[in-house]
């Protein structure tokens, strides 16, 4: 039973026939697998720790050890593999904080190349979670940057030995195949690194839905754990004209920024090529927006990581998840810091559509089409306001640092593991009592948003075909209040009483919005209206 268990776990990889385990030799010297463990239920699916170190005892005797990258805990203690293990880890289904690639490499690079074990035929055993993604990412990467290989034959190799035939790449996930491109071009021009401070100046998007929560994420903790360093509110996006989001260009916004962001912006103006808002069969796109942070946000690396959820607000306590996605760049890279030995541009831009960014959990699902494109302009901090470093690559011989292990428990749940699925989730209690106090008293949605920290920043459906209560198709002001014409006449904003109008299908008609009638908190009785008594009026 547990055979077929790990069977049915491996799925699409390759299983070592030999081993009669979920691994595969994408080298002589590298082995692959998925992470072992020592404790159930894990090991009646995944490999059993004491199998593992059995077989590369019988097969390789002392001379293996292993690297593992599991940001989770390895499942394992490190006195079951003998004490032989290095440890680099990073949360699941994302890149590596680039800066503990050399180290990685070298430490990698000093264990086959020893030259007092030259004939021991030394073997390194890669591992995450299930011995693709992350261990695909270093497994290509020490091909590229240690043994010459082309990055695409690299990927090409791993994908032939640890896939079945048909079932898709080894290395699927964009973020960390922009990583292994980083990689190549690291090696091509004399693996010069440079860590640096990044301050996120604007997010653009183009065809922005509704509903959408956008966040600006990064390393910390050594790239153990993913924070979010900030999360766009409404105060803070731009709407520009629908005119100008036609053909994927922004208007130059009218209100005053500093000298800073001016030059950021104009560099999209100048990059930025025609792209449309929407595509045959998919959702009607939505406005140009940007988003423009109201205080500073700095990340402590190049690494940069963008993160969209779309929500729509349900009735009961609940919202429905219908989109989720991210996407990762590096700063350094992007600014063509290996091209100039080290020189990267002090700042820049960004540019993705959506469906080149990365799904929920390694996956290219990401629900329904929050927005078509995206832009980040980016600029980093110069020498009197933050601190760079130079990362090199350890030489031969010399000592390489290692990462302190998450605890192989599994109790590190908070390190930034994707967790993000699609479909219905509960609100905090303290929204669930906003939205609830806000549908009786008929507070306008823009309010609650705004109290409501579980959904800050998430665009709100209307009723109509609107967002936020203002149409689609109306001309919007840079600050995001409607601009008006005779078409649309005087809107109010929908607020949570429309929403229950909806649900209830029951409207609620004010004594003031009908003829002869007076407002309601001039009436003490009914006699006082010459309407009489009006109380509830149901839908046709």
């Amino acid at each position: 039973m547990a055979s077929l268990l790990r069977q049915i776990v491996a799925g699409p990889r390759l299983r070592n026939p030999e081993a009669g385990l979920d691994l595969c030799y994408v080298t002589e010297n590298i082995i692959v697998t998925s992470g072992p463990s020592s404790t159930y239920p894990q090991r009646a699916y995944r490999n059993p720790t004491d199998s593992l170190v059995k077989f590369l005892d019988y097969k390789h005797k002392t001379h293996w050890s292993i690297w593992e990258f599991r940001a989770e805990g390895t499942g394992y203690p490190d006195s079951e593999v003998h004490g032989r293990i290095r440890h680099y880890p990073w949360p699941d289904h994302h890149p590596p904080p680039f800066a503990i690639i050399p180290n990685i490499m070298a430490s990698m690079r000093n264990w086959l190349r020893d030259p007092d074990a030259a004939a021991d035929g030394r073997v390194v055993v890669v591992h995450c979670k299930a011995g693709k993604g992350r261990s695909g990412t270093v497994a290509c990467s020490y091909l590229i940057s240690e043994e010459g290989w082309k990055a695409e034959d690299a990927l090409s190799r791993f994908t032939e030995r640890r896939m079945r035939v048909g079932f898709g790449a080894g290395v699927s996930i964009p973020s960390q195949l922009r990583w292994v491109s980083y990689v190549d071009r690291w090696t091509k021009y004399g693996k010069m690194y440079v860590e640096r401070q990044v301050e996120i100046l604007e997010v653009h998007a183009w065809g922005l839905r509704d509903g959408v929560k956008v966040s600006i994420q990064g390393f910390v903790d050594e790239g153990r754990t993913i924070k979010t360093f900030h999360v766009f509110d409404k105060q803070e996006r731009i709407l520009v004209d629908n005119t100008t989001h036609f053909n994927g260009h922004f208007a130059e916004p009218t209100d005053p920024v500093n000298e800073k962001e001016n030059l950021a912006t104009s560099q999209i103006s100048n990059t930025t090529k025609s792209f449309p808002t929407s595509y045959a069969g998919s959702e009607v796109g939505g406005p140009a927006v940007i988003f423009r942070p109201s205080t500073r946000v700095v990340l402590p690396s190049n690494d940069i990581n963008i993160d969209f959820e779309r929500r729509n607000r349900a009735t009961y306590g609940w919202t429905m998840v219908t989109a989720v996605a991210h996407v990762w760049f590096n700063a350094y890279f992007e600014g063509l810091g290996p091209e100039n030995s080290g020189s990267a541009s002090p700042s820049g831009v960004f540019e993705i559509h959506w469906d080149a960014m990365d799904g929920i959990k390694g996956s290219s699902r990401k629900g329904t089409r929050a927005l078509d494109r995206l832009a980040v302009v980016w600029r980093v901090l110069d020498a009197e306001e933050g601190s760079a470093r130079v990362v090199p690559e350890p030489k031969a011989g010399e000592p390489v640092p290692e990462m302190e292990p998450a605890d192989w428990k599994g109790a590190n749940k908070g390190s930034g593991e994707s967790r993000k699925e699609l479909g219905m989730k509960a609100e905090s209690p303290g929204s669930v009592a906003m939205s609830k106090a806000s549908s009786l008293e008929d507070i306008r949605l823009e309010q609650t948003i705004e109290d409501d920290d579980e959904l800050a920043g998430v665009q709100t459906h209307g009723s109509d075909d609107s967002q936020n209560g203002v149409p689609l198709d109306a001309t919007l002001n840079f600050d995001g209040s409607p601009r008006l014409s005779s078409e649309h006449g005087s809107r109010e904003k929908v607020g949570l009483g429309t929403v229950a109008e909806i649900v209830s299908g029951m409207k609620h008609i004010r004594t003031n919005e009908l003829p002869g009638g007076r407002p309601e908190e001039e009436m003490k009785t009914s006699e006082q209206s010459s309407l009489g008594k009006i109380s509830r009026e149901r839908k046709p």
